[in-house]
């Protein structure tokens, strides 16, 4: 499946398909580009009380993570799809329970409010230090705002954040953003986990548009130009600097349907 982009396996694994021994092996095979599947994620659906489901989502790498909303808004669209869920759901993340609505091939979801909110800060870097601010928006963000979206260093300046010592031990993920000629904001994520840029990162998206709404005051909802030339919709409230009731809204394709095969993973 794809959520404006951004790519991920989806397997139903409610009657346990998945072997648990060498999984993380198993999931960093299957998303090789060219050749295996090819991926930025995996995502494994599951039982759960309470809730229509649970997931498991893990990074290309094979690293769990705790949420990612372009994948969570694809599962939402599988389990509807194939009658695991209604149109509206709710499912069980790292990051606490995450509430879904599917229209068509459009799919919201509403997250748990972000935390750790800071403006303008400095880091300092190799070739001297740079202007960030950063916010957990299910998953640690960094937002560093540039003039040319075209010319940001994605991987080189993004993978030096991302393995910065303030981040350690666990890192961040790392959004570089600007307003393009029509008033977008458009953004380019180094994602941690896939270790390169992706076409779009969900959780990223409402870390830009959360802190350039702090930035401007910038009304709900934004709406944020991925790299894949697709648009995420990110509506909020806000009192204070405080974001909450905030949702992600956007595309969730069906690519394909698929028996993976021994070859797949050797």
């Amino acid at each position: 499946m794809s959520g404006s982009g951004n790519d991920f396996i989806v397997i139903d694994n409610r009657e346990g398909v998945v072997e648990e021994k060498n999984l993380k092996t198993f999931i960093s095979k299957i998303c090789r580009r060219r050749m295996s599947v090819g991926a930025d994620g995996i995502i494994l659906l599951e039982n759960a009380e309470g809730v229509d489901f649970k997931w498991r989502f893990y990074n290309a790498d094979g690293s769990r993570a705790e949420m990612c909303g372009n994948g969570a808004r694809c599962v939402s669209r599988f389990a509807w799809l194939n009658r695991i869920a209604g149109s509206r759901m709710s499912f069980e993340t790292d990051a606490g329970i995450i509430d879904a609505e599917v229209v068509d091939t459009e799919v919201m979801i509403k997250i748990p409010d972000p935390t750790g909110l800071k403006l303008n800060d400095s880091l300092e870097m190799n070739t001297g230090p740079i202007s960030i601010s950063r916010v957990n928006t299910g998953v640690p963000h960094v937002v560093v705002e540039v003039d040319d979206i075209e010319e940001a260093q994605v991987v080189e300046v993004g993978r030096q954040i991302r393995y910065h010592e303030a981040f350690a031990p666990e890192g961040t993920n790392v959004n570089f953003v600007s307003y393009d000629k029509d008033g977008n904001l458009a953004i380019r994520t180094y994602e941690r986990g896939v270790e390169d840029e992706t076409l779009a990162c969900g959780t990223g998206a409402i870390a830009g548009a959360v802190i350039m709404a702090c930035k401007s005051k910038s009304p709900s909802p934004i709406k944020v130009k991925t790299r894949s030339g697709g648009f995420l919709m990110i509506h909020f409230k806000v009192e204070e600097d405080h974001f909450f009731d905030v949702s992600l809204q956007g595309d969730a394709r069906i690519i394909y349907r698929g028996e993976l095969c021994e070859e797949a993973i050797e």
